[in-house]
């Protein structure tokens, strides 16, 4: 990252939305959709100008692991990067099927 400002994550349940900030700048945003048993991922973004800089890994980490801690909600991840990480990392791989 080019900035010295460390990335901020930070959860509006309102809006179902976990946003990305670096300083005064929302740089990224997880969309998501709550059911009685799941968590739906539906989109995921990061500022054109600030992608590949590792901030949308920073971004979904957070948040499944935000869900991870505090539910036993089955993880769906219909956007596409929110798949792709979790098949990344094996570690949050058990959030497909918990709950079910």
């Amino acid at each position: 990252m080019t900035d010295d400002l460390i990335p901020e994550v930070r959860h509006d349940e309102a809006r179902r939305r976990y946003s990305l900030v670096i300083g005064d700048d929302t740089v990224g945003i997880a969309d998501y959709v709550l059911t009685p048993r799941e968590v739906r991922f539906t989109h995921t973004e990061i500022d054109p100008r600030r992608r590949r800089q590792g901030l949308a890994g920073i971004l979904i980490e957070h948040a499944l692991t935000d869900f991870c801690t505090n539910s036993r909600l089955t993880v769906v991840p219909q956007c596409p990067y929110v798949a792709r990480w979790i098949d990344d990392h094996a570690e949050y791989q058990d959030l497909l099927t918990r709950g079910r």
